[in-house]
């Protein structure tokens, strides 16, 4: 999806010219040549400069987007281990916070909405925050194609396709759908456009297949098949919850601490609220919560599985970067998955939840707002 746009409509002999995104396989020869000729022939114009510049001499752009930098992990989550090494600028970070104005609250309380939808128009949500740690893993490994998997309108497999192609990896989807439309062609519907536009590999699985084989079983037995073919693929699981995903929220804690410090000095959150998918972003909002000074209780409501599978899988995330707690201790995690049956239908009514713990912030991602009071 390159462009070539120029400047202007003025001949291109006397007019520089930008070339954003372009793909030399767009070009004709012609095309080439006229930029060629321009680019030889073009003699800029003088030019009188302003002895006031408008922007100061000593300021310099700033280019982080899809930059790979060395990570610098928050002070207090220093004793986390391991240490993510790099992370990758995906997202438009960071998110703004704002005051969500709902009627009939009761007195002294107030609600807040941290819009994670807003991370960027692709890779909107809370997956590009994982992201930007494990695409730099697959990165540095040397990957050159990555391998995820989810439902058939998958947020996820949509981020990771994008974020893929930004990167100039290939990318294999392993997308569960229902048994009757597994042999057919998925379409070109929500996600599936964009991940087809940006020319994902799509593998359909039934949701029993999915069930009965599960989708560590499913992604490895892909990735064995690349790797016969001598590629170098790269594993992110259902929804990048692992725990090197789980720093994605982490930082989002930090990110939130600055946004604070950066106010008025009087607000203060109590709890935190977020829906929970497959655990890593309700686990590093817990940990970064108890380990840094915010200690705004984390609450969680599942839309698939149960609690106890959540408490159980978010403990295992906590194991893996060795947290040195029980994840009942610092998150809670309630049941609404036959209210909401997934994230695509949810009744208006079950929409707000209604605590008596004062200011609270709300995750707001995948349409749905987490509201408490």
């Amino acid at each position: 999806m390159s462009c070539c746009r120029f400047l202007s409509s003025t001949p291109l002999s006397a007019q520089p010219i930008i070339i954003i995104g372009s793909n030399k396989n767009l070009l004709s020869d012609k095309t080439t040549q006229h930029l060629q000729i321009a680019y030889s022939s073009y003699s800029p114009p003088a030019t009188t400069y302003s002895t006031k510049p408008s922007i100061p001499m000593d300021s310099k752009p700033t280019f982080d987007f899809l930059t790979k930098k060395p990570y610098v992990p928050p002070s207090w989550a220093t004793n986390l281990c391991p240490l993510p090494s790099h992370i990758f600028s995906l997202g438009h970070l960071p998110t703004p916070i704002h005051k969500w104005n709902l009627p009939n609250l009761p007195k002294n309380t107030e609600v807040y909405l941290k819009r994670d939808d807003l991370s960027g128009m692709q890779l909107s949500g809370n997956k590009v925050r994982k992201l930007e740690f494990l695409l730099a893993e697959a990165v540095a490994q040397g990957a050159d194609c990555i391998i995820t998997i989810g439902g058939i309108q998958s947020n996820h497999c949509r981020a990771t396709a994008v974020a893929a192609k930004y990167l100039n990896l290939d990318c294999h989807l392993i997308l569960r759908t229902s048994k009757a439309l597994v042999d057919k062609d998925p379409g070109l519907t929500g996600n599936l456009l964009v991940e087809r536009l940006v020319g994902a590999h799509i593998d359909l699985v039934s949701k029993e297949e999915y069930a009965n084989v599960g989708s560590v079983a499913l992604t490895n037995t892909l990735k064995e098949k690349l790797l016969s073919e001598g590629r170098k693929p790269y594993v992110i699981p259902v929804g990048g919850s692992n725990s090197l995903g789980t720093w994605g929220y982490i930082e989002a804690i930090r990110e939130i601490k600055e946004q604070l410090e950066k106010g008025n000095g009087d607000l203060a959150f109590d709890d935190i609220v977020s829906a929970c998918g497959s655990g890593a972003t309700v686990a590093g909002l817990a940990v970064g919560s108890w380990l840094s000074d915010l200690r705004a209780k984390v609450h969680a409501y599942c839309v698939c599985d149960d609690p106890k599978y959540f408490y159980e899988f978010t403990q295992g995330l906590l194991d893996g970067i060795q947290a040195g707690i029980d994840s009942r201790d610092i998150v809670d995690i309630q049941n609404v998955s036959s209210m909401f049956a997934g994230f695509a239908k949810c009744q208006r009514s079950w929409l707000c939840y209604k605590y008596s713990r004062g200011t609270c912030i709300c995750q707001a991602n995948r349409s749905i707002h987490w509201c408490c009071s």
